[in-house]
């Protein structure tokens, strides 16, 4: 059973479309990044999945439930850390947590939740008087009271230092080894790139990909740049001349013992047998991909171009 499910969602407000048609499935289990910059329609989705805001055409359900019919069982089994969230000035992280505690029936101890998110020195001070950083690691604990089977972070690592984002990567994979799915939206590529299983990129309201991080760096990179370091010079010329011979490669450039390499992303071992076949002596190779910045960049590019075509 999918953990999410949207079927041709589309989110208007007035003239203006939030949400076009939006078509997607995360799997149990999976870590999901939804991937897009600020003003795609991230937050819209989510406020959707949860039935805060209700879509103006499409449907949708989470672990099996209607959004519309089950809001309430849906919430029972998802943390939610929303981006737009408040604490209580007033009252202590302590409260915080025993109030959400008590509101799902769960047998959490408030004490382990703030220990596991770095806030147990906090715990009793009230709320008001935490930084932005340690706000964002109390509702993270708010989250995950229950256990909750689906955990939907909207931005989390917003307002935490790197030792902080850090600690929510860890705490997403723990929490996903339990065997929750995760559902994570940012901005940052960084961050989603270092914990999700998949991604889904959306812009302007649609979604434009959907894949892995491996599979859309090779859909989206084109070549793939192999860095060949020979064992001596001797060979060098001959080696250049037969990786040139290859079909699957466009360039090749030579810099003392190092070969540069430009060609298709399968094409590594033919690039590697040509060497040897040529007489030289592979020492080492290494491997340079598409950041998931450019990734993005090559996807938004592409539906830029596409879009204007549409409007020409």
């Amino acid at each position: 059973m999918a953990a999410i499910e949207l079927d041709g969602v589309t989110k208007q407000f007035g003239s203006l479309t939030a949400l076009q048609g939006v078509d997607l499935t995360v799997e149990e289990g999976e870590i999901f990044g939804f991937l897009g910059p600020n003003g795609a329609g991230k937050s819209t989705t989510i406020n959707i999945l949860l039935d805060f805001v209700r879509a103006t055409d499409g449907s949708a359900t989470v672990l099996g439930h209607d959004i519309h019919e089950e809001p309430k069982q849906i919430r029972a089994r998802t943390g939610v850390l929303p981006e737009g969230y408040d604490v209580y000035d007033r009252l202590t992280g302590r409260q915080h947590l025993s109030f959400v505690i008590e509101s799902k029936d769960a047998d959490d101890v408030p004490d382990e939740l703030a220990e596991r998110v770095g806030i147990a020195d906090a715990i009793d001070r009230k709320a008001g008087g935490y930084s932005k950083g340690m706000q964002q690691r109390l509702v993270l604990a708010m989250a995950l009271v229950g256990e909750p089977d689906l955990l939907i972070l909207d931005e989390p690592t917003t307002g935490l230092d790197p030792n902080g984002a850090r600690l929510m990567r860890e705490l997403i994979r723990e929490e996903n080894e339990r065997g929750a799915t995760v559902f994570f939206s940012s901005h940052i590529l960084g961050q989603v790139e270092a914990v999700c299983d998949t991604v889904g990129i959306l812009q302007n309201g649609r979604l434009i990909a959907k894949d892995s991080v491996a599979g859309l760096r090779e859909a989206a990179a084109g070549d793939t740049v192999l860095r060949v370091t020979l064992a001596d010079g001797d060979g060098t010329d001959d080696a250049v001349a037969a990786i040139e011979e290859l079909d699957e490669v466009s360039t090749v450039t030579a810099d003392g013992t190092t070969l540069t390499v430009s060609c298709d992303s399968d094409a590594k071992m033919a690039v590697l047998n040509a060497v040897e076949e040529s007489g030289g002596e592979v020492a080492n190779f290494e491997t340079e991909e598409a950041s998931l910045d450019e990734v993005f960049a090559a996807y938004t590019e592409q539906q830029e171009q596409e879009q204007a075509e549409v409007d020409a």
